[in-house]
């Protein structure tokens, strides 16, 4: 490239170069546009700013604590245990009141347990037996509650019996109560206290009523009309999850207590308020399958005078209940509002774009609209350029600014 061709190149550098224009008189295509334009403005405004508040930085990392009590005494009487009193010692797991909690509802007890030998249950398929070699000695029992010690026990005049073990001796039953033992359960009270933070913007709240009347916690009970009243009857906890408390009392189940703290910062504190949902998790379409349900064992251990270990096996039925508590905040923050804004405006172009495709492509005048909006600029032939103009100066001919 020559002098010449360098230093016009450079020179273009300094150029300013505008868009041209052309206003098309074109209703269908001006009804178009503003109809995106009122489309994307109405985006912008209802859903961005106002369902979505998209002025608003967000903090969704909400810290949370639960603490959970329970009150109520159940009465039995079985052939078992005889009378007995139950309080929350004995039917709430575990006593230390986290966010996941168990009460038990029903229970199988199997009392006076000791380590010795004894035949197993006859519902166990790995303990039938014929004979001795049945039951290979030192071979434990699948599913089973012992170690096979290789005699196989039958009745006087049976022909199949069931293998000796050694276990924890007599082995449970495996029949239940058709009633739960603790029906009583459906009035027991649960208090849940939750308190939560939002670290990105120093926010912290109670679901606790803030007041001095210390009987107040005593007295209410939460409902619609008592938000910050955080005690629940379990009776009320399971019918809003949609079920039974006493069918569900029978077999056990899951209950899901759902907290959602959406707080909107740039209002009052008392307009950020907790609201509860509440669920069923387990399987409860399942209700007559063997995966239906929630029961555990667990045992009590004793000792006798002459210093034998002895224990009493409980399979507990009843209902665990998770407490989850999620949310996030939002306050004004200027660098959102610009940006959302930035986006409704790169829309509005995006707008104008989509009306130009239909003006010069879609529409029967295409041709004459393209002819208008763009100018197309030849440049002059090698001939031309070499030949000598008027004034004697060679080059092509420049068109300067107005």
């Amino acid at each position: 490239m020559g002098q010449v061709a360098w230093k016009g190149l450079f020179l273009s550098l300094f150029d300013y170069k505008t868009e041209k224009y052309v206003i098309a008189k074109n209703k269908k295509v001006g009804v178009l546009y503003r109809v995106v334009q009122l489309s994307i403005l109405a985006y912008l405004v209802g859903w961005v700013f106002v369902v979505k508040k998209g002025y608003q930085d967000t903090d969704t990392s909400l810290q949370s604590s639960v603490i959970t009590k329970l009150k109520g005494v159940a009465f039995t009487n079985t052939s078992e245990l005889g009378e007995r009193l139950w309080d929350v010692a004995d039917y709430v797991i575990p006593p230390q009141g986290e966010n996941v909690f168990f009460v038990m509802t029903n229970l199988i007890v199997t009392p006076n347990q000791r380590q010795a030998t004894c035949p197993e249950s006859t519902s166990i398929p790995d303990a039938l037996c014929y004979k001795d070699g049945d039951c290979p000695a030192g071979e434990a029992v699948v599913a089973g509650n012992g170690v096979k010690t290789g005699r196989c026990l039958k009745d006087r005049d049976g022909i199949r019996g069931t293998c000796e073990i050694l276990a924890w001796c007599p082995v449970e039953k495996r029949s239940k109560p058709k009633t739960p033992l603790l029906a009583s359960a459906e009035n027991f009270t649960v208090y849940i206290k939750n308190s939560i933070r939002f670290p990105k913007f120093q926010f912290s709240k109670m679901n606790v009523l803030a007041t001095d009347d210390e009987s107040y916690l005593k007295s209410c009970r939460y409902s619609t009309e008592h938000p910050y009243c955080p005690i629940f009857l379990l009776g009320n906890i399971v019918q809003w999850a949609g079920s039974d408390f006493q069918e569900m009392a029978l077999e056990g189940g899951v209950i899901g207590i759902q907290i959602e703290w959406n707080c909107d910062l740039d209002k009052a504190p008392s307009e950020c308020n907790p609201h509860y949902s509440f669920s069923r998790l387990d399987n409860k379409f399942a209700e007559k399958t063997i995966s239906s349900g929630y029961n555990f064992r667990f045992a009590k251990y004793y000792q006798d005078a002459e210093g034998v270990d002895y224990r009493t096996l409980i399979k507990a039925y009843g209902i665990r209940f998770d407490v989850m508590v999620n949310g996030k905040a939002g306050k004004f923050n200027i660098i959102p509002t610009i940006i959302n804004i930035g986006s409704g405006l790169a829309l509005m172009g995006a707008g104008a774009f989509f009306c130009d495709l239909v003006l010069l492509y879609l529409i029967k005048k295409s041709n004459f609209y393209r002819g208008k909006k763009y100018e197309e600029v030849k440049s002059s032939s090698r001939k031309s350029l070499s030949s000598p103009t008027l004034n004697g100066n060679q080059g092509p001919e420049q068109l300067g600014g107005l």
